[in-house]
C-alpha cells in the first residue's frame, strides 16, 4: 500500500499511550438515537484538524441500504447516537501541517473506511477492507487512533478525516452522483476487476437496485456482454436503458432454462435471502458466482454438486481499497459512469429510508446537506 506517510507502530504497541481525542468542533447532523428513534436532528462532535488530516464540508452523502440496517439495529446493536453515511462527497476546507496529498478547495470524496492497522498483509497488499485489525468503519466504529471515540457518518454538515483515507473526485464528474460511487460503485467494481470481466466475456447481474445498477453500468463500460436477471419483468427497459444486452425474468422457468451455462461470473447484489442454485445453473465451466448482497438471515444452503459440475467458483466480495476505489473513479470519469440519483433533503430522510425498503428509488437517494447547514 503506498500511502502518503511512513506507518505507525503497530497498534497494540502504542494504544495504552494515547491521549483523548480534542473534543472539537460541534456540527449538524442527523442520526438515530435508538433502533426505533427514526433519524433525528443531532449535534456531533468532530475532532480538531490533525497533522495528516483533511477537513471537509459536506455536499452530499449517498444513502445505502446499510445506512438502514445500522441504524435500525437490524446487523448489530450499535453504539447510539448513530450518524449514518458512508458515500461522501465535499470540498476540503482545512488541512493539517503535514498533508501532502490535498489542498484547501479540492473535492474530494470519503467511502467505507477512515483507517485501518496498515501493517497487516493486507493493508501492505493494500486491501485496507480487509485488514486483519479490523478497519475503521467511517461510521459506528471504534477509531483506535483518537482515543477510541466512534466515528460518525456524513449525514452531517462536515468531517475529519485522514488524508491517506480521502479520494480524489474527478473534476468532470457530478459530485452528486458521483458519492455513490464510494460504496456501490467500488463494491462492484472490485469483483469485476477481480474476476478480470473484459470484452468477450458474459456477466450475469442479479438485481437492478443500488449495487445492482451500478454493476450493469460498470461491466458494460469493461467491454461485457450484460444479463439482468430480476423477479420483476418491468424492470426489463430500465435495465436496458443502463446497457445490459439482455434480461432475464427469474420466475420464468423457461428463460432460466435458456440462459443454462451462458455467464462467465454473476454478480449478486440481491439483499434478501434467496436461492442461489437457478443462478449457479446460468454459469459456465470455470465461471463464478460473487455474492455481495449481505441478508439479515442466513442464505439457503448451496449443494456441493451445484458447483463441483462445472468447477464453479463461489466468492463474496467486501469494497475495495483506497487505491482500487480510486482506480475506479478515475475509470468512472474515463467512462463517463456515475450512479443514477434522487436527492433528498436531510428532512426527507425516514422517507427515504422506508421507500428504499420497499424498493422504491432508482437507483441511489442522495442527502443534499444544504438543508443541514441552512439550519445550522
Amino acid at each position: 500500500m503506498t500511502l502518503g506517510r511512513p506507518k505507525p507502530p503497530p497498534l497494540d504497541q502504542h494504544l495504552p499511550e494515547r491521549l483523548p481525542a480534542s473534543p472539537g468542533t460541534g456540527v449538524a447532523a442527523y442520526g438515530a438515537t435508538s433502533a426505533e428513534s427514526g433519524l433525528v436532528p443531532l449535534r456531533i462532535q468532530r475532532r480538531t484538524i490533525g497533522a495528516h488530516d483533511v477537513e471537509i464540508s459536506i455536499d452530499y452523502c449517498g444513502v445505502c441500504h446499510s445506512d438502514v440496517h445500522s441504524t435500525r439495529s437490524e446487523w448489530r446493536p450499535p453504539k447510539y447516537p448513530l450518524v449514518p453515511g458512508h458515500e461522501i462527497v465535499g470540498r476540503v476546507t482545512g488541512v493539517g501541517d503535514d498533508v501532502t496529498l490535498f489542498d484547501v478547495g479540492d473535492l474530494v470524496g470519503v467511502g467505507c473506511m477512515v483507517d485501518s492497522c496498515r501493517n497487516c498483509p493486507s493493508c501492505e497488499d493494500g486491501l485496507e477492507q480487509y485488514c486483519e485489525s479490523g478497519s475503521v468503519g467511517t461510521y459506528g466504529s471504534v477509531d483506535r487512533e483518537h482515543g477510541g471515540e466512534v466515528t460518525q457518518g456524513g449525514y452531517a454538515t462536515s468531517i475529519v478525516v485522514d488524508e491517506d483515507f480521502c479520494l480524489r473526485i474527478p473534476d468532470n464528474l457530478d459530485p452528486a452522483a458521483a458519492a455513490p460511487l464510494l460504496c456501490a460503485g467500488i463494491t462492484t467494481y472490485s469483483p469485476l476487476r477481480y474476476f478480470g470481466a473484459q470484452t468477450g466475456d458474459s456477466v450475469g447481474v442479479v438485481g437492478l437496485g443500488g449495487l445492482g445498477h451500478m454493476a450493469v453500468k460498470l461491466a458494460k463500460a469493461m467491454g461485457a456482454e450484460v444479463t439482468v436477471f430480476t423477479t420483476s419483468p418491468e424492470k426489463s427497459g430500465a435495465a436496458r436503458a443502463l446497457g445490459a444486452d439482455r434480461v432475464v425474468v427469474s420466475a420464468d422457468q423457461a428463460a432460466m432454462a435458456a440462459a443454462a451455462d451462458s455467464i462467465d461470473l454473476v454478480i449478486d447484489t440481491v439483499a434478501a435471502r434467496h436461492d442461489l442454485v437457478p443462478y449457479l445453473r446460468t454459469i459456465r465451466r470455470d465461471g463464478a458466482l460473487v455474492q455481495l448482497g449481505l441478508p439479515g438471515e442466513d442464505m439457503p444452503p448451496i449443494p456441493v454438486s451445484a458447483l463441483m459440475r462445472r468447477r464453479i467458483t463461489y466468492a463474496s466480495s467486501l469494497i475495495g481499497g483506497i487505491a482500487e476505489t480510486q482506480e475506479m473513479l478515475d475509470f468512472c470519469a474515463e467512462q463517463g459512469i456515475t450512479a443514477e440519483i434522487e436527492p433528498v433533503t436531510a428532512q426527507q430522510l425516514n422517507a427515504a429510508f422506508d421507500r428504499m425498503v420497499a424498493g422504491d428509488v432508482k437507483y441511489r437517494f442522495v442527502l443534499d446537506t444544504a438543508s443541514l447547514k441552512e439550519s445550522a
